[in-house]
């Protein structure tokens, strides 16, 4: 269906799953999950995994070649604006010209929260440098907002802490968010498994960042499917509509009229 499109910066994908790349064994497993999570969209953190940086080392461009998969450089491991941005522009050499980013700016790297302040002047910054800037946020339908004004092309806000695996800890900033939003909205961080998943996704957000879930897992190629699954049913539960919640006030399953008599 058209109404169904998944569109990020004017292209289309049909999986609404994002999934990252850190904290695998290897490069091999890391493309054996994100082939098993049907993922089209990776996102790497720049700072910590080689895109060709150390050409005496292996690079995750051959385990996933960019005419495969759409890369979604990350600012992972910032705290200001001016290193996120400096980071960014950095990938866009790397990858060619790459526009497609996801802006995260910490404030705390206990908590790994966002610093809101930091993160509103580097958008302002990138987006007026021509980049498409998915923006990692707080779950403050205000920021949300703004950051929309700005231009960013998805907001992203945590469900709960990064790697924290809570799952998600306030729906009903979620769906201010959701609701009021004219750019997709995805959850970035919390998620911890699959029932997770399918919450968010039955709110009504676009889609779905993750990476700890997955490559945290005991079995992260079996966690990547079952991600896959929960994203894909969470979504098609939202467009079905659910049946609305009635407290003390049942509804028979099967008619009450026409029954039957005993004789």
């Amino acid at each position: 269906m058209m109404s169904e499109l998944f569109q990020i910066a004017g292209k289309t994908y049909q999986s609404r799953l994002i999934v990252g790349t850190g904290k695998y064994q290897d490069f091999a497993q890391t493309r054996a999950a994100v082939d098993e999570s049907g993922a089209e969209i990776v996102t790497v953190a720049i700072r910590r995994v080689n895109l060709g940086q150390d050409a005496s080392q292996p690079s995750l461009l051959d385990a996933l070649p960019p005419s495969q998969y759409t890369y979604l450089p990350n600012t992972a491991g910032c705290y200001n604006c001016d290193d996120a941005v400096r980071t960014l522009r950095l990938a866009r050499e790397l990858l060619d010209g790459h526009k497609l980013v996801k802006l995260e700016v910490l404030g705390d790297p206990h908590t790994l929260y966002p610093n809101v302040r930091e993160t509103l002047k580097a958008a302002e910054i990138l987006v007026a440098d021509g980049f498409d800037v998915m923006v990692y946020t707080s779950d403050d339908p205000i920021i949300a907002k703004e950051l929309e004004q700005i231009g960013c092309c998805a907001i992203m806000p945590l469900a709960s802490l990064i790697g924290s695996g809570m799952g998600i800890i306030n729906p009903w900033n979620l769906r201010l968010i959701i609701d009021s939003a004219k750019v997709p909205v995805l959850i970035d961080a919390g998620v911890g498994t699959a029932s997770d998943a399918a919450i968010a996704m039955e709110l009504g957000c676009d889609g779905i960042l993750m990476n700890t879930a997955i490559a945290g897992a005991k079995d992260p190629i079996r966690m990547a499917r079952a991600m896959k699954l929960a994203v894909q049913a969470g979504r098609e539960a939202f467009l079905a509509g659910r049946v609305p919640r009635k407290f003390y006030s049942a509804d028979p399953s099967s008619p009450t009229t026409g029954l039957i008599a005993a004789k």
